[in-house]
Parts: structure tokens; sequence; C-alpha cells
């Protein structure tokens, strides 16, 4: 009795999560994106996914990562191939904070600055791919600068948000 209780509280946490995740991503879909620098966004999504690696675990933060990218590109009519932008970006950048983590010599927001960049890399290589020109990685520079902004405000809201989850038990 007691181990199907801890899985229906696991599942009910994921869920919870997953839909924090999803809704953070309507919320980022209706901010207007600069002009004139494409693929720019916030990464709103990312605080959950901060927060749920550090409370719970790579495992739980991949499946609500993963589940959130498909819902969202079937949900906003978000064209295929950006399935593909999304996934390459969100598990390099998750592999990238986990191995960080895993080190303890970063802070929050130090795991969360480095998920940021590697995720513009994930997709800046698939886009190398796709595009077959290796001149895009020059767009790196940019995506850098604006993935350490938004890792710091991620990571400094995954601070946060973990260090109030900290006394409830998950």
């Amino acid at each position: 009795m007691r181990k199907n209780s801890l899985r229906i509280k696991k599942m009910t946490l994921l869920a919870l999560f997953t839909s924090l995740a999803l809704v953070l991503s309507y919320v980022e879909h209706l901010m207007p994106l600069p002009e004139g620098i494409p693929g720019i966004k916030m990464g709103l999504p990312n605080i959950v996914i901060v927060l749920v690696l550090y409370r719970l675990g790579i495992k739980e933060a991949a499946i609500i990562s993963f589940v959130r990218i498909l819902i969202v590109t079937m949900t906003f009519g978000v064209r295929i191939d950006a399935l593909w932008y999304s996934l390459a970006g969100a598990t390099l950048s998750l592999l990238t904070m986990w191995i960080l983590k895993k080190l303890d010599c970063f802070s929050t927001v130090g795991v969360s600055v480095a998920g940021a960049i590697m995720h513009n890399l994930g997709q800046t290589l698939v886009a190398i791919f796709l595009f077959e020109t290796t001149q895009l990685g020059y767009y790196m520079l940019v995506l850098s600068i604006t993935g350490v902004v938004s890792g710091i405000f991620i990571g400094l809201c995954g601070a946060l948000l973990h260090k109030r989850f900290e006394k409830i038990k998950m």
C-alpha cells in the first residue's frame, strides 16, 4: 500500500510540474520576440526544469521537459522542425546541468547559465545540420549573451523555489 501511495504522489508531482511548465510555455508564447534576433526566448519553463532537477532528479526533469516539448509542439501550432531544435537543446542542456549539479562546484545560477548556453548550442548544431552551413555557428555569440542573461534569471528563480521547497518533503 505504501509503495502505491508513493508512486501516486510522484505521478501527481510530475503532472503538477508538467502543467506549470506548460503554463510558463504559454506565457512565453504570448511574449513578443525581439525583432531581428530569431530564436531568442527567456526559457521560462526551465524554471520548473531547474527546480525539478534539484528537488527530484534527472529522470523526472527529463520526463517533464520532453512531455512539455511534445505538448507545446502539438498545441501551439509550432512547426515540426522546431521539435528537433527543442529536443536537441533540451537534451544537451539537461545533461550539462545534471553533470554540473553532480560535480557540486557551481551554484544553481551557474548550472542554469551553462544549461542555457548548451541549449542554444544544441539548437545551433541542428540548424547547422539542417541548413548545411557552419556559418550559423557565428550566431552562437549572440545566443550566448542572451543565454547568460536568461540563465541568470532562470537560475535565480530556480534557486529561490528550491529554497522554498526545502520545507516540503517531495
